[in-house]
């Protein structure tokens, strides 16, 4: 197993990259749009599903992702992580690109099968494809509501909070010197901390916390007739939003870490960065 694993190299991991990372958007785009599309056509309105649904498939997305690829890349499956594995693990800052693009285009695909399967709920309950529906691919402020005055740097604020939050969790959960889970639950732990930031911190910018799952479907749906896609709902750009304060926020989650809990534990021999520890035969 271990030969194996060597000889997959990088071609393997990005391979690893892009199917959890599909298979993260699958859940999470997937659970959104039956939840705003589909739920949207029911009598009464809203009956397949609301903000908890939201917030749990979620999770269960993270979860399972990360247990298809964590044997073979350490499931990143963000480029905020991985940015920050890069910076304070030692993380190969080769692998970095490689990463991303694998991350963007899963998140891409699965974006497109969420589409296309629900291209009759979407297009009956919002046959312009607006702003209306545009929140089951993408983040917005205060989630497309116009009620609620949050702008993009209301936004931006929130999306440095929530991936700093995000971070420094799975740096804590992911610590082989720390008090990590046992018999391989760090990855079901993970999708708990993104239930819990969907729960508590999704009001003002729909909790992206990851550039790759919010650019790849935000560039399906613009592909296939979100025309708007690159704005919010007040006629802003708002694309870089969920790019820009992830990557930002991720560094500083990671960075307390390591300033507040990483650099008093007592000190061993570190795993590989990013990496499920993998047993000698």
């Amino acid at each position: 197993m271990v030969d194996r694993l060597k000889a997959s190299g990088l071609v393997g991991e990005v391979s690893a990259e892009f199917a959890g990372t599909m298979v993260l958007i699958l859940f999470g785009c997937g659970v959104v749009a039956q939840v705003v599309a589909g739920g949207g056509l029911t009598t009464p309105p809203g009956g397949l599903g609301n903000h908890d649904s939201i917030a749990w498939a979620w999770g269960l997305g993270v979860t399972l992702g990360v247990y298809v690829a964590a044997r073979l890349s350490g499931a990143h499956l963000n480029p905020a992580v991985t940015v920050a594995l890069a910076t304070f693990k030692g993380f190969p800052w080769r692998r970095v690109a490689p990463y991303v693009v694998a991350q963007t285009a899963g998140a891409f695909v699965a974006a497109l099968i969420v589409r296309w399967n629900y291209t009759e709920a979407l297009g009956t309950y919002d046959p312009g494809h607006t702003i209306k529906t545009q929140g089951v691919f993408s983040t917005l402020p205060a989630n497309g509501n116009p009620n609620l005055p949050v702008t993009e740097w209301g936004a931006f604020r929130d999306q440095i909070i929530g991936t700093a939050i995000l971070l420094l969790l799975i740096f804590a959960v992911t610590d082989l010197l720390g008090t990590p889970p046992g018999a391989n639950l760090a990855p079901f732990i993970v999708g708990l901390i993104v239930v819990a930031i969907g729960m508590a911190w999704g009001t003002n910018a729909g909790y992206a916390i990851n550039p790759a799952r919010d650019f790849g479907p935000r560039l399906a749906s613009f592909l296939t007739g979100y025309g708007g896609a690159w704005r919010d709902q007040y006629g802003n750009f708002y694309f870089w939003v969920p790019i820009i304060g992830p990557l930002i926020g991720g560094l500083l989650g990671a960075g307390l870490y390591k300033l507040l809990i990483g650099r008093f534990l007592p000190t061993a021999e570190p795993e590989p960065a990013g990496r499920v520890p993998t047993p000698e035969p």
